[in-house]
């Protein structure tokens, strides 16, 4: 199983930014996708999380109506747009997959088994 991410970069405050995340090696089509992320001297928490299955998303208060999460039609990239984006919402962001059952807000809540080696996102005001 490999997560890879790609597009974090620099920008202003209100700007946007699509990450993107190719996965490979699962055997399941029911893989739970999301996006984690971790400020410096804080955890990583949930961002935005997706079940395929039946198309449900969940988000992160702070990034609701901002941010999107999605996957192209073969399921094999996830993506994360984020729109106007905040000083706050600078960290390095996560991948990460999980092929158990469990609802979107328990993955949000404490994470999932497959992880990719981040993206760091940079905001500057």
């Amino acid at each position: 199983v490999q997560l890879v991410e790609s597009g974090g970069g620099l920008v202003q405050a209100g700007e946007s930014l699509r990450l993107a995340c190719a996965t490979s090696g699962f055997t399941s089509d029911d893989v739970k996708v999301g996006w984690f992320r971790q400020a410096p001297g804080k955890p990583r928490v949930g961002v935005a999380v997706l079940t395929p299955r039946d198309g449900a998303v969940y988000y992160t208060d702070s990034v609701k109506g901002r941010f999107t999460i999605s996957t192209d039609s073969h399921r094999n990239t996830v993506y994360l747009q984020m729109n106007n984006l905040r000083p706050e919402d600078a960290a390095v962001y996560y991948c990460a997959a999980d092929q158990g059952y469990y609802s979107g807000n328990y993955y949000l809540a404490y994470g999932m088994n497959y992880w990719g080696k981040g993206t760091r996102v940079t905001v500057s005001s």
